[in-house]
C-alpha cells in the first residue's frame, strides 16, 4: 500500500522535480562508484603514477576550458532557446568550433613537442590521449546538456552510469594485470569517454550537418570568451585553498583539510542537480515573463539547501570517523565554514542564471575574478596564522563576496531589462543566509556536547513539520501554473 503511494506520489511530481531527483541520484551513484574505486587505485598504483594521473587530470580540466570555451553551460541552453527552430545545426556548429579550436591547440603541441612536455610534466603519449579525450568530450557535455534542459533524464543517467561503470572497472582491471599500470589506468579512462563521447560526436554531426556557422560560432564567442577568466577563477576557488596549505604548512595539514573539504562538499551534487534542473525551468520561464513562478519554486528550495548545510554540520564527527578514523577528527571544527560556502555557493548560481540568460556574461567572469585574487590574498596572509583552519573561513568569505556581487549584478541586469519584478524573494534569501552563518557558529562551538548537536537537528525537523503545509501548497501552486501554460 505505501509503495503504491510513493508511487502515485512520484507520477505526481512536475517534470522538473522528477528531473532533479534522478540527476541527484545519477550524481550520488557517480561519485559513490568512483569513491569506491579510489582506495583501490591508491594501493595497486605509487605515489608519483597517482600524483602524474592526478596532474592529467587537472591539465585535463585547464584545457578544456580553451579548447572548447565551456561552450555546452550556459551558453548552449540559452542557445538551445534562441535557436529553438535549428536546434541540430546550432549542436553541430558549437562541436564544430570546439573541434576546430582543439586541432588548432594540437597543431601548436607537435611543432614543439619537447618544450610543452616539460610545460606539462607529462610524456607525449598521455600528452596525445588528453588531446584525444579534448577533441571527443564536448560532444558528450553538449548531448548531456540538452538532455538536461529538455528533463530527459533517462537516457542521461544511463549514459552517465555505464560510462562511469566502464571507465572505473576497465580502469581497475587493466592497472591490476599491466605492468604499465599509470599508461593503463589513463587509457583505460580516456578510452571508455572515447567509446560514448565518438558515437555522440558522429551523431551530432550526422544529425545537424553543419561544422560551420558564421552566426552560430560569433554567439559562441561573443558569449564564451568573456568567460574564460570565470572559469579560470572558479578553478582557483577550488583548488588553490589545498595547494597554498601544502606549500605553506605542510601536507599534513593539507590532508586534513581534503578531508573535510570533500565530506563539506558531498552536498554540491544535490545542489548541483538542483541548479541543473531549475535552470531550463528558469530560462523558460523568463522567456514568457513569467517571474513570479520561478520565485514560488526556488522558495522552498533555498530553505531546503540550507537545511542540508545543517545537516552536514550536525553531523561532522560521525562522518570524519567513517571516512578518516579518529586521527582526522580535529578536521571537523573546518567543515561548517565550508558547509555554510555551499549554500552560498548555490545562492550565486540562482543570481549568475539571470545573467546567463540575458548573456551579461561580462559580470559573471568579472565577479569570480574578484573573489578569486580576494582568496588569495586571505590565504596567504592567514594561513601562515593560523593553518589551515583559516583555509575554510577563507573560503566561505570569498564565497559569500561573490554571492553579494553576482547579486549586485543581478540587480543590475534586472534594471537594464526593464524586469520591474524581483525573480527571486531576496528577504527570504538574506533571512537563510543569516540563519545559515548562525548555524556555522552554533555548531563549531558545540560539537563536543553530542546532545546539543541532536537538539538542534530534532528542532529543524519540527520546523519542517510545521511548515509542511506550506511547502506542499508551493508544490500544488507549481504544479498548476504548469497546467494553466
Amino acid at each position: 500500500m505505501k509503495v503504491m503511494q510513493l508511487q502515485n506520489k512520484y507520477n505526481k511530481m512536475p517534470l522538473p522535480v522528477k528531473a532533479s531527483l534522478w540527476y541527484t541520484i545519477c550524481n550520488v551513484l557517480n561519485k559513490g562508484i568512483a569513491l569506491i574505486s579510489t582506495p583501490i587505485f591508491t594501493r595497486i598504483l605509487t605515489e608519483e603514477q597517482y600524483g602524474t594521473f592526478a596532474i592529467f587530470q587537472s591539465w585535463f580540466s585547464i584545457l578544456i576550458i580553451f579548447t572548447s570555451l565551456n561552450v555546452f553551460l550556459g551558453g548552449y541552453q540559452k542557445g538551445l532557446l534562441l535557436y529553438k527552430d535549428d536546434v541540430k545545426k546550432f549542436t553541430s556548429s558549437q562541436l564544430g568550433l570546439t573541434t576546430t579550436i582543439t586541432i588548432i591547440f594540437f597543431i601548436v603541441y607537435i611543432l614543439n613537442i619537447n618544450f610543452w612536455n616539460k610545460i606539462f610534466d607529462l610524456p607525449a603519449n598521455l600528452m596525445i590521449a588528453m588531446f584525444i579525450e579534448l577533441l571527443l568530450m564536448p560532444a558528450l557535455e553538449l548531448w548531456s546538456s540538452q538532455q538536461v534542459f529538455n528533463y530527459k533524464y533517462k537516457k542521461y543517467v544511463l549514459l552517465s552510469l555505464m560510462m562511469t561503470i566502464v571507465s572505473l572497472g576497465s580502469g581497475v582491471i587493466a592497472v591490476v594485470y599491466s605492468s604499465l599500470k599509470l599508461e593503463a589506468r589513463v587509457y583505460t579512462d580516456v578510452l571508455s569517454k572515447a567509446l560514448f563521447a565518438g558515437a555522440l560526436f558522429i551523431l551530432i554531426f550526422k544529425s545537424g550537418k553543419c561544422f560551420f556557422s558564421k552566426q552560430y560560432w560569433k554567439y559562441a564567442l561573443l558569449f564564451n570568451l568573456p568567460l574564460i577568466p570565470h572559469y579560470l577563477s572558479n578553478y582557483v576557488l577550488n583548488q588553490s585553498d589545498r595547494v597554498m596549505i601544502g606549500r605553506m604548512v605542510g601536507n599534513t595539514q593539507a590532508a586534513y583539510y581534503s578531508v573535510a573539504y570533500t565530506i563539506s562538499t558531498m552536498m554540491v551534487l544535490i545542489t548541483g542537480a538542483i541548479i541543473n534542473s531549475l535552470t531550463p525551468y528558469t530560462y523558460k520561464a523568463l522567456e514568457k515573463n513569467d517571474e513570479y513562478s520561478i520565485k514560488c519554486v526556488t522558495k522552498p528550495i533555498v530553505v531546503a539547501v540550507a537545511g542540508l548545510c545543517f545537516v552536514t554540520m550536525a553531523f561532522a564527527p560521525e562522518v570524519i570517523r567513517i571516512f578518516g578514523g579518529e586521527k582526522y577528527l580535529d578536521a571537523i571544527y573546518v567543515i561548517p565554514p565550508i558547509a555554510a560556502s555551499v549554500f552560498f555557493i548555490f545562492l550565486y548560481s540562482l543570481f549568475s542564471n539571470i545573467e546567463y540568460y540575458f548573456q551579461k556574461t561580462r559580470f559573471i567572469a568579472l565577479a569570480t575574478c574578484i573573489s578569486a585574487i580576494v582568496n588569495l590574498i586571505l590565504n596567504f596572509i592567514f594561513i601562515k596564522i593560523y593553518g589551515y583552519y583559516a583555509a575554510g573561513y577563507t573560503t566561505l568569505v570569498c564565497y559569500i563576496c561573490l554571492a553579494v556581487l553576482h547579486y549586485i549584478f543581478y540587480r543590475k541586469v534586472l534594471k537594464e531589462e526593464n524586469i520591474k519584478n524581483n525573480v527571486y524573494d531576496i528577504k527570504m534569501i538574506c533571512l537563510m543566509s543569516f540563519i545559515v552563518i548562525i548555524g556555522m557558529t552554533v555548531f563549531a562551538v558545540t560539537y563536543r556536547y553530542i546532545f546539543i548537536r541532536y537538539a538542534i537537528l530534532a528542532s529543524i525537523l519540527i520546523i519542517t513539520l510545521i511548515f509542511r503545509n506550506k511547502i506542499k501548497s508551493l508544490l500544488l501552486e507549481f504544479r498548476k501554473m504548469k497546467k494553466n501554460r
